[in-house]
């Protein structure tokens, strides 16, 4: 019977979405007077919500319930008196009481169910809402008919119905009934308003300002929306936004059972991601681009349609609705005794955002002209709310580990609210609160299976970063012969780009685990792949495309090179000293095998419809039988699919490790270490060369042995990189990276040797092959290095933490030299991915100046001279920091005691 009562509360409480339009044009108002008018009867029943609340838990819900209708109807039927704009502001406050009925509902349904079913019971009253929709079903078929003043007079006369019948079949609650029983005098006013003393029940009803308030505002706002940016009539609009106040409404019982079930705080993580994307796209306004291209303009028109637009907040309202339940599912179980204050306070908030929001909504419509701009506010708050919620959860766990964080609520904003919270039936197991990978009989049982688990995840998202970060390495040899005429020294700004963003985005995704939590930054960079992905496969079909647009999606690119940094970071903490140095080289060789697979499936995709029409007509190109069709665009569109796979599968698959948090304040502190320095010019070296020669062996290649089809070739270089990568790490945990890591740049300055040597008798017959030879060993040993320094890392800093924390215990020592080695991890790949543009980038400016890459080539082996030399000077010479715990004279564990 509440349900059914705030059904028709909140079908009077929504009224002016319809009658509004009508009264907008008889009264001739702006949009900022037609926004205040909608919004001025959320306004009252926000505002009442709090005394509401209170008054309910004084005298009970049936006569609070039972009043609050007859005083809405009244003023809903004094509304047909209006006749100026001023009288229908002040018939508008009237109308607003019936929105009080929902602080009156929570309060008194509450009170009939224990607290394992207090999330769907309150969820099956919520879906009362959907009175909205109702108004916007059959107001428009009554205004059509009888005008708009039948429709107040005819709602008016159904609240007074329904009062009517909710006080003779309803009964008073348990508690009020218990309390008259045994004489106990209900609470002062002040006593019931001294939970909204708590800083934190005002974030949580920030919250809902966000799930209802601009459920509420798009409830109303949407009628008119629709007609003035579709062109559709009232009764169009009107069914249209039911198909948004619907779902937002009926499917909030859904949202109680999964917070029942699952916990509140998944049920809100799910509601801002989708919340954020789905206003992202009804954001975008229709927009005309024209591009001047070679032979003229290019014209592009970007709109989202009507049955987008419907499916669209279908969706929206749908999520908005599990969040609406999710936020409630607390209060009865924090407050059990305040529940109408605190429930009164979070719907008031909530409800003033649909009071606020219609008129900001106006407002904004009129500044800048622009439909959408409701929807651009709506971005910014959802995503706010995300974030803010985030690094709350984050915050609150990085204070506690182990059982006092499996103690903690499953809502970070109701901490230290109330004892004895319930926990979800089902366990949310995303968060590791009990992570300790050095203790032996924890590592057996479970620990090497999760880790191992994780890992595997990991390693195909950043095999997916490393092909769209390479991914020009091969397109770039191509567009010539798809109609693009760019010079030579343009073509190597293309394959360097990608490696100037990955590597500057790599600083600061190096420090974005530990805030963020591994499973959920994972997750958003490995969607972030498809931006490129698509954006090449468009813009590549079209010769006539602007070389800024290319040089925008190279910079795009980065996206992948930035993932490196955050996924080392990432994987570093699951595994023990004793196996990090192969589980690094895992996930770095096998990660970098993306470099490999980018150069070995694009030149076969591109030669095969393998999307049909989908994927856009082919061009056809000359070969060596006559002319073949290439499909350019498959360079892009190849990844999609399998970006979407992994994305999902980091998700629901990855785990985040709770003692693994810190601040980038917290992780700053590495800038102070000298050895982060140092390794930041030791794996530029290793991993620098890896992904620089990566990116312009088969640009280069194809320039100094243009008969030579490099294509064939060009991916066996990165995969000898990468699995020498993968399949040496045990050397270095076996005979120590420093000592790996000195005769890889051994290998390194032979193999550059042969290079130059090679060049210098390009015309000879086979020198191609003695050039492609030395490429390999050049590889082969950076792949050795990479996995060596990434095993100095740990070993550096385990040793140093006896010299920087002398009083510490040995697990505050073991503690932070992870999260230093976990910073410095992600820190140093970052300098050292600047590679991927400087060797590129140098290649083409060596050739540019002096006619051939020789120079270029002289510095890199300058440079490995330098990286020789320190290797050993502070490492691995007798003395230095390493010698003594390489050569097994001191063990792991006594450095880091």
């Amino acid at each position: 019977m509440s349900t059914v009562a705030f059904t028709v509360c909140f079908a009077v409480w929504t009224i002016f979405a319809i009658i509004g339009i009508q009264i907008r044009k008889d009264l001739n108002l702006s949009e900022t007077q037609f926004g205040l008018l909608v919004g001025t009867p959320i306004l009252t029943g926000s505002l009442i919500r709090v005394i509401l609340g209170i008054w309910t838990d004084r005298y009970g819900g049936r006569v609070v319930f039972t009043a609050t209708m007859l005083a809405a109807a009244v003023a809903t039927f004094f509304l047909t008196y209006a006749t100026t704009y001023p009288q229908m502001l002040v018939a508008a406050l009237g109308v607003g009481i019936a929105g009080g009925s929902f602080a009156v509902g929570v309060a008194y349904v509450s009170r009939w169910y224990p607290p394992e079913k207090q999330g769907t019971a309150l969820g099956i009253f919520g879906a009362g809402n959907v009175g909205s929709a109702v108004t916007k079903f059959l107001a428009p078929l009554v205004l059509v008919a009888f005008g708009w003043h039948a429709v107040a007079q005819v709602w008016a006369g159904a609240l007074v119905v329904m009062a009517i019948v909710f006080w003779f079949t309803t009964k008073d609650d348990p508690v009020l009934v218990e309390r008259r029983r045994t004489g106990e005098k209900p609470k002062s006013t002040w006593m019931e308003l001294e939970p909204l003393k708590n800083v934190q029940v005002w974030r949580f009803s920030l919250y809902y300002f966000f799930v209802f308030g601009a459920f509420v505002a798009l409830a109303l706002w949407l009628p008119q929306y629709l007609i003035n940016v579709y062109g559709v009539d009232i009764r169009a609009a009107g069914m249209i936004a039911a198909f948004f106040s619907v779902p937002a409404s009926l499917f909030r019982a859904y949202g109680g059972h999964l917070s029942d079930v699952y916990g509140a705080r998944r049920v809100m993580y799910w509601t801002f991601l989708v919340s954020v994307a789905a206003t992202f796209l009804l954001a975008y306004p229709p927009t005309d681009y024209v591009v001047q291209g070679v032979n003229g303009p290019i014209a592009f028109h970007a709109e989202m349609g009507l049955i987008g637009f419907t499916v669209t907040v279908f969706i929206l309202g749908f999520f908005m609705a599990l969040g609406k339940a999710a936020v409630f599912k607390h209060i009865p179980v924090y407050y059990p005794k305040s529940v109408g204050s605190v429930g009164g306070l979070v719907g008031m908030i909530g409800g003033l955002g649909g009071f606020i929001l219609p008129i900001v909504f106006g407002m904004l419509l009129d500044l800048t002209g622009l439909w959408t701009s409701c929807f651009m506010l709506l971005f910014l708050i959802a995503l706010g709310s995300l974030t803010w919620m985030h690094l709350a959860v984050r915050q609150m766990e990085k204070e506690a580990v182990g059982e006092k964080l499996a103690e903690l609520p499953f809502f970070p904003e109701m901490k230290g609210m109330g004892e004895g919270v319930r926990k979800p039936v089902k366990e949310n197991t995303t968060v590791l609160t009990d992570w300790r990978p050095e203790d032996p009989a924890f590592w057996n049982e479970k620990g090497r299976a999760i880790a191992r688990r994780n890992l595997w995840l990991s390693i195909p998202a950043l095999l997916l970063s490393f092909a769209i970060w390479q991914v020009w390495s091969v397109v770039v040899a191509k567009l010539p012969l798809v109609g693009f005429t760019f010079t030579t020294d343009q073509l190597f700004w293309l394959a360097a780009l990608p490696g100037l963003s990955g590597a500057t985005l790599r600083i600061f995704y190096s420090f974005m685990v530990p805030v963020f939590g591994g499973r959920l930054w994972t997750t958003l960079t490995t969607w972030s792949l498809i931006i490129p992905a698509l954006g090449i496969g468009y813009a590549v079909q079209n010769p006539d495309t602007p070389y800024v647009i290319l040089l925008l999606l190279a910079l795009l690119c980065g996206f992948g090179g930035g993932n490196f940094a955050s996924s080392m970071s990432n994987i570093s903490f699951f595994f023990p000293k004793a196996e990090k140095g192969n589980a690094l080289a895992l996930n770095a060789g096998l990660g970098n095998l993306g470099v490999s697979v980018v150069q070995f499936v694009v030149p076969l995709a591109i030669t095969a419809g393998v999307f049909g029409g989908l994927g856009g007509d082919p061009t056809m190109v000359a070969s060596a039988t006559g002319e073949a069709p290439l499909w350019l665009q498959n360079a892009g569109f190849i990844f999609v699919p399998f970006i979407i796979l992994a994305a999902l599968g980091n998700w629901f698959g990855m785990n985040d490790i709770a003692s693994a948090k810190a601040s980038f304040a917290e992780q700053a502190v590495i800038f102070q270490r000298k050895h982060n320095w140092i390794m930041c010019w030791l794996y530029t070296g290793t991993f620098g060369s890896f992904i620089g020669y990566s990116a312009g062996f088969p640009l280069l290649t194809k320039t100094l042995f243009p008969d030579v089809n490099v294509l064939q070739f060009a991916f066996l270089g990165p995969l000898v990189g990468a699995l020498s990568r993968s399949g040496t790490g045990w050397l270095s945990d076996r005979f120590g990276g420093g000592r790996v890591t000195f005769w890889a740049f051994v290998l390194m300055m032979i193999g550059v040797s042969g290079v130059l040597y090679f060049i210098g008798i390009k015309e000879q017959p086979n020198a191609f092959w003695g050039f492609f030879a030395s490429f390999l060993l050049l590889f082969f040993a950076t792949g050795v290095g990479n996995a060596s320094t990434f095993q100095m890392i740990p070993a550096i800093m385990r040793k140093e933490m006896g010299r920087l924390m002398p009083q510490a215990t040995a697990e505050e020592r073991r503690l932070q030299a992870e999260k230093e080695s976990a910073a410095i991890t992600g820190f140093t790949s970052a300098i050292a991915a600047f590679g991927a543009f400087f060797i590129p980038k140098g290649y083409g400016t060596s050739i540019m100046l002096t006619g051939g890459p020789e120079a270029a080539l002289w510095s890199f082996l300058i440079f490995y001279v330098t990286c020789l030399a320190i290797t050993w000077a502070v490492y691995t010479r007798r003395g230095g920091l390493l010698y003594d715990l390489e050569r097994g004279r001191v063990s792991p564990a006594a450095a880091t005691a």
